[in-house]
C-alpha cells in the first residue's frame, strides 16, 4: 500500500461507518473491523463469519489448522466477559462444540443482544503481544499508542503515546520509547520482531483516525508481533457520539499583529482607572506611571475628570486617537458592556484583571465576553489575571509592583498564585526578563499565542510556562515546534491524575492518562518538561546563561570524592554521558593533580589543592576540544577558599569565550555560606552554580542538552 489510502477503499469506509451510525450504533462488529482493517493495510487473520454451526465447520477446515471462535454481536463488545471467545479449536466435533458453547455463554451474558453469529478466525501463530490503539484526547485530539501487551500494559501501564498520524521515523520511535524496548530487540535467545512490520501497524492506525475523525477509539489487542510480521488478533473500533466545537483559531500573521500591539503598544487605557488608594484601577495606573512606560497613559472613569495626574475619559469611546491596548480594573458585572464600547472603539487586545467568571461558575458570563471580543476582533488575555509585564517597554499593566530587571526570559502562568512566585523568584535571583504575563481563565489568548510571540521577539530567549491545562494541544505542538529550533521552552504541567477512562484495563483508552499523554506529547514537540516549580525558575533563569552544548562528553572535575560520586549520580539521572578519558587526556589531567588524587572520570583533585590546581584543570577541561561541558565540585577550603574559586573560573571561562570556545559549565559549591556569594559570582559571568546541592547544576545542564537534542544540534532528534 503506498502511503496514502485508495479513494475507493476510503469510500468504502466511509460508507460503513455511516451505515453503523445510522443504526444508532456506536460499535464496529468485528466482521466489520475487519473491512477497515483490509482497507488500511492493518494486517489481521483470515477470518470469516459462520451464521450457523455447519457454516463455523466449513470454514474452519478452508482456513485449516487451529481456529478462534468469537462471538459477534453489536450488543456485546467485551466477548471474552461474555464467555464468547474459544482459543485453538480443531476438527469438526470441537467446532461445533465451541460454537454451540458461545452462543449459550452469548444468551446467559446478555438475553437481549443481537446475535450475527460467530467469527472464526485463523490461530496467529505465536509471538510477542503488543497493543497499538488510537483515542481522541480532549487536548490533543487524535492520539496513537503502543505499548507491550499482558501484564506490562494493564499492570506496569508501560506504554507511549504520539500525535496522529505519525510518519514511519515517529512509529519506529515509539517501538524505543517504552520501558521494555529491549523485549523487541529480543532477550534470553528470543529472536527480535520485525519493527517495520510493527511500525507500520502503527502508522496505518494512525491515518485511519486522522481521516476519520467520528473514530473515537481503534484498540489492536493484542497484536501478536514475531520475526514475520506483525498480526492484529482482534481489532476494536467505536465510534463518537458527540460533536466536536470548533475552536476559533487565528492564523500565524494575525496572531503576530495582534500580539506585538498587546506586547509592544504605543497606548494603553485603563478602564476602571481610580485615584483612591487600595483599589486595583489605582495600582495599575499606578504602576504604568512609577514603571516608566512612555506610550500615552489614558484612564477611564466616568466619575473623574483626573487621575494620577493625567485627563480622565467617561469612555473609552471618548479617548482621542488609537489605543493598543485595554486594561480593565472593573467588576465582572459591567465587563461585557464596557468591552462593547471597546469593541466598537476598535482596540485589539483587553486586558481582563477582573475575577468572577467561569472559575466562580459564571460561566455564562465568561461565553458573553468571548462573544463581544469575537464579533469585534478583540483579543482577550484573562480574565482573572494578576496582569503582565512586558519589561522592554518598561510596562507594567498589573496591580504588581513593576519589574525592572530586563533580561531574555519570558515568563507565563496559567495561576495567580504562581504568577505571585514566578515574580517573586525573578527579583531575589535577579533573573533578566522579558515579560511575565497572566493567563487566568483562557478565555480566548493562550499560550499557543504566546509562544507564537516569544518565539520571534528577539528579546526573548528562553520561555517558561506554568500550565493546568490546554485548551487546544495540537495549536501548542504546532507554535512549540516552529519555536524550539531557535530558543528553549519549558513547562510545568500541573494536575498528573489519570482520566480514569471507563474501557477495561487493557483497552486504550484507559491507558491514557492525562499525565501520560502531556508528558509524551510534549516530548514529542521538543518541550522540555520541570518537575515542579522551582525546577521551571531554574531552569529558565539558566538556560540563557549556558552555550549550547557541541557534542555528550560530559567531564566533572571535583574537589571532593564524595561529591563526584553524587554528580556522577545526578549525570545518569538526567541522561548525560561521562566522558570515556582516552590515556592522553587523563595523563594530562594527573599532570596537575597530586599522586593520591584521581584522574578518570570524575577527575579528583582532592581537597587540599591550592587555587593554581582548580584553574589548570579546568583550563585543560576547556581546551580540548573532545570534551563538551564541564560540571565543577568545589569543596570549601582556606587553601581555595570560595571567592577565589568563583573568580579564577569566571576568569578561565570568560578567557576562553573571548577565544570563541565556548562550553556549558556548571558548579556545585559545598561549603560555609561564603559559598552564596561565590555562586552568584558565578552565575552573573556565565557559570551556572549552586551552593548546597549537586542535583541541581546537573539538572539544568540535563535541560540544556534536552533542548539542543530538540533542536537538532546533537544527535538523538526529540
Amino acid at each position: 500500500m503506498a502511503g496514502t489510502v485508495e479513494e475507493k477503499e476510503q469510500q468504502r469506509v466511509r460508507a460503513l461507518l455511516d451505515a453503523v451510525r445510522s443504526e444508532g450504533r456506536s460499535a464496529l462488529t468485528a466482521p466489520e473491523g475487519k473491512v477497515v482493517a483490509d482497507a488500511y493495510g492493518i494486517a489481521v487473520p483470515g477470518e470469516e463469519l459462520a451464521r450457523d454451526v455447519e457454516e463455523a465447520v466449513a470454514f474452519a477446515d478452508r482456513l485449516g489448522g487451529s481456529v478462534v471462535l468469537k462471538i459477534v454481536s453489536p450488543d456485546i463488545l467485551h466477548k471474552t466477559d461474555a464467555g464468547g471467545v474459544v482459543v485453538g479449536v480443531s476438527g469438526a466435533a470441537e467446532v461445533r462444540s465451541a460454537f454451540r458453547r458461545i452462543i449459550e455463554n452469548a444468551k446467559a451474558y446478555a438475553p437481549d443482544a443481537r446475535i450475527h453469529g460467530v467469527q472464526v478466525q485463523q490461530l496467529v501463530p505465536p509471538g510477542q503481544e503488543v497493543i497499538i490503539g488510537a483515542v481522541t484526547d480532549p487536548t490533543f485530539g487524535k492520539v496513537v499508542a503502543f505499548g507491550l501487551g499482558g501484564v506490562l500494559v494493564e499492570v506496569l501501564k508501560d506504554i507511549t503515546f504520539r500525535l496522529a498520524p505519525v510518519s514511519a521515523d515517529e512509529a519506529q520511535s515509539m517501538l524505543d520509547s517504552i520501558g521494555a524496548a529491549e523485549v523487541l530487540r529480543g532477550v534470553r535467545g528470543a529472536p527480535p520482531v520485525d519493527r517495520w512490520a510493527l511500525a507500520e501497524q502503527i502508522r496505518r492506525v494512525s491515518r485511519l483516525v486522522t481521516d476519520f475523525p467520528e473514530i473515537a477509539e481503534v484498540d489492536l489487542n493484542p497484536v501478536i508481533a514475531s520475526p514475520d510480521g506483525a498480526i492484529a488478533a482482534d481489532i476494536r473500533i467505536l465510534l463518537t457520539t458527540e460533536e466536536v466545537k470548533v475552536r476559533r483559531t487565528y492564523g500565524r500573521e494575525e496572531i503576530l499583529v495582534s500580539m506585538r500591539r498587546l506586547m509592544e503598544p504605543r497606548s494603553v487605557a485603563v478602564i476602571g482607572a481610580s485615584n483612591e488608594q487600595g483599589k486595583i484601577g489605582n495600582s495599575v495606573m499606578r504602576n504604568l506611571v512609577d514603571g516608566g512606560f512612555t506610550g500615552e497613559i489614558h484612564p477611564v472613569n466616568p466619575r473623574a475628570d483626573d487621575i494620577q495626574g493625567r485627563k480622565a475619559y467617561k469612555s473609552v469611546t471618548d479617548v482621542p486617537g488609537e489605543v493598543d491596548v485595554a486594561v480593565f480594573a472593573i467588576p465582572a458585572k459591567f465587563v461585557a458592556s464596557a468591552l462593547e464600547e471597546v469593541g466598537r472603539k476598535g482596540i485589539p487586545n483587553a486586558v481582563l484583571i477582573p475575577s468572577g467568571f467561569a472559575e466562580t461558575g459564571e460561566q455564562a458570563l465568561q461565553d458573553e465576553i468571548v462573544a463581544i471580543g469575537e464579533r469585534y476582533g478583540v483579543r482577550l488575555l484573562g480574565p482573572n489575571i494578576y496582569g503582565y509585564y512586558s519589561t522592554w517597554q518598561d510596562l507594567c499593566a498589573t496591580f504588581c509592583t513593576p519589574y525592572d530587571v530586563k533580561g531574555g526570559v519570558a515568563l507565563t502562568s496559567q495561576s495567580g498564585g504562581i504568577g505571585m512566585a514566578i515574580l517573586g523568584f525573578a527579583r531575589s535571583t535577579k533573573t533578566g526578563v522579558s515579560a511575565i504575563v497572566g493567563l487566568g481563565n483562557k478565555s480566548d489568548i493562550d499560550e499557543d499565542d504566546l509562544l507564537t510571540w516569544f518565539g520571534e521577539d528577539p528579546n526573548t530567549q528562553c520561555i517558561a510556562m506554568h500550565l493546568e491545562d490546554l485548551k487546544d494541544g495540537r495549536a501548542f505542538v504546532e507554535a512549540a515546534r516552529a519555536t524550539v529550533p531557535k530558543k528553549p521552552i519549558v513547562v510545568l504541567k500541573a494536575g498528573r491524575t489519570t482520566a480514569g477512562a471507563k474501557a477495561a484495563g487493557s483497552h486504550t483508552g484507559a491507558l491514557a492518562g492525562d499525565d501520560a499523554v502531556y508528558d509524551d506529547i510534549l516530548r514529542q514537540a521538543g518541550v522540555i518538561r520541570a518537575p515542579g516549580l522551582n525546577d521551571m525558575l531554574e531552569y529558565a533563569r539558566a538556560l540563557p546563561v549556558l552555550p549550547a552544548p557541541k557534542g555528550d562528553n560530559v567531564v566533572i572535575i571535583t574537589g571532593a570524592g564524595g561529591s563526584g560520586v553524587l554528580l556522577s549520580d545526578a549525570l545518569v539521572d538526567n541522561g548525560l554521558s561521562l566522558m570515556e578519558i582516552p590515556p592522553d587526556l587523563d595523563a594530562a589531567f594527573k599532570a596537575f593533580i597530586p599522586p593520591f588524587g584521581a584522574a578518570g572520570n570524575p577527575i579528583d583533585i582532592t581537597g587540599g589543592e591550592p587555587p593554581s590546581t582548580y584553574e589548570a584543570t579546568i583550563r585543560l577541561g576547556m581546551e580540548d576540544p573532545r570534551i563538551h561541558a564541564l560540571v565543577l565540585g568545589y569543596w570549601h577550603t582556606i587553601v581555595t577558599p570560595p571567592m577565589a574559586f568563583a573568580e579564577l573560573t569566571a576568569r578561565v571561562v570568560q578567557e576562553f569565550r573571548e577565544r570563541g570556545i565556548e562550553k556549558p559549565v556548571v558548579a556545585s559549591l559545598a561549603g560555609d555560606t561564603e559559598v552564596e556569594e561565590a555562586c552568584q559570582y558565578l552565575y552573573e559571568h556565565g557559570v551556572v552554580a549552586y551552593p548546597y546541592t549537586t542535583e541541581k547544576p546537573v539538572a539544568v545542564l540535563g535541560a540544556k542538552y534536552r533542548w539542543a537534542r530538540a533542536a537538532g544540534l546533537l544527535g538523538g532528534g526529540r
